[in-house]
């Protein structure tokens, strides 16, 4: 049996908020709390800039370059990473890492959104919405790249821009919405290869977590559970999961996290 290792990314990285850092160290807690495993920290939280991506960036690079070497010694190690990211962002550290060392797995990406865009595309101007193009080699973030548009396998998407569309539709992408036969689809897009899971959680119906975007029409809880059982009979490389936000609302109570983790939970049990 491979050994886990558990990281928790407490930077900023494009927040619009103040709510990721803090939700990503409930994350950590709470799977602390689960396997008696403290996770390993990365960063130091500091408040949102709410800029452009290039400011946003420049930003973060330090604490994406540690989160990378973080992600580089635990896959060189032969390690299933778990890790809490905080924001989207935070992929463009980590996705290189795991195109690098394992290079026959696919990345499953749950979101609403697509992340595919690039500085040249984007009509927002916000870090996350480049989150995946970087890695897949659509544009240059300093961090890396090597992941293959064919070993992406798009989950839950219901907010993409025709910059996105187009990409998707000249390139093949695996895309599965929300109304698929989410099961067979996966499986059949995943096509026995090892898997990588990103995560974020405005893939899921709005009201059931607290997230910075929300888009109607997503997963369940229960949908979301059958993913990770279909993806847990695969060779399992890691996850990250992000954008669970601490709050409904800035000051608000805190959210636990814990309902989430039994979501995802055949893919942390042994």
């Amino acid at each position: 049996m491979k050994p886990t290792e558990y990281t928790v990314f407490q930077s900023r990285a494009g927040d619009r908020n103040d709510l990721a850092i803090p939700g990503a160290k409930a994350i950590g807690q709470a799977l602390a709390r689960r396997t008696g495993v403290s996770p390993t920290v990365i960063g130091s939280p500091a408040p949102a800039l709410n800029v452009n991506w290039r400011e946003e960036l420049d930003a973060a690079l330090p604490a994406l370059r540690a989160m990378q070497s973080r992600m580089h010694d635990v896959l060189a190690s032969g390690a299933i990473s778990i890790a809490a990211t905080s924001r989207c962002a935070v992929s463009l550290a980590t996705l290189p890492a795991v195109a690098q060392h394992h290079p026959a797995a696919c990345v499953v990406w749950f979101d609403s959104h697509g992340d595919l865009n690039t500085p040249g595309s984007t009509t927002t101007g916000y870090l996350g919405g480049l989150a995946l193009a970087a890695p897949a080699g659509l544009w240059d973030s300093g961090l890396g790249s090597g992941l293959g548009l064919d070993r992406i396998v798009l989950v839950g998407q219901r907010d993409l821009d025709p910059f996105e569309q187009s990409v998707i539709g000249e390139h093949g992408m695996a895309h599965i919405g929300p109304a698929a036969d989410l099961a067979s689809e996966l499986r059949d897009a995943v096509a026995g290869r090892p898997v990588y899971v990103h995560l974020d959680c405005d893939v899921l119906d709005p009201g059931i977590v607290p997230t910075d975007y929300v888009h109607e029409g997503g997963l369940s809880l229960e949908d979301l559970r059958l993913c990770c059982t279909v993806l847990a009979r695969h060779e399992f490389v890691g996850i990250e999961i992000a954008e669970f936000q601490y709050a409904w609302q800035t000051d608000g109570d805190p959210v636990s996290p814990e309902f989430l983790l039994d979501a995802v939970a055949p893919l942390l049990e042994p």
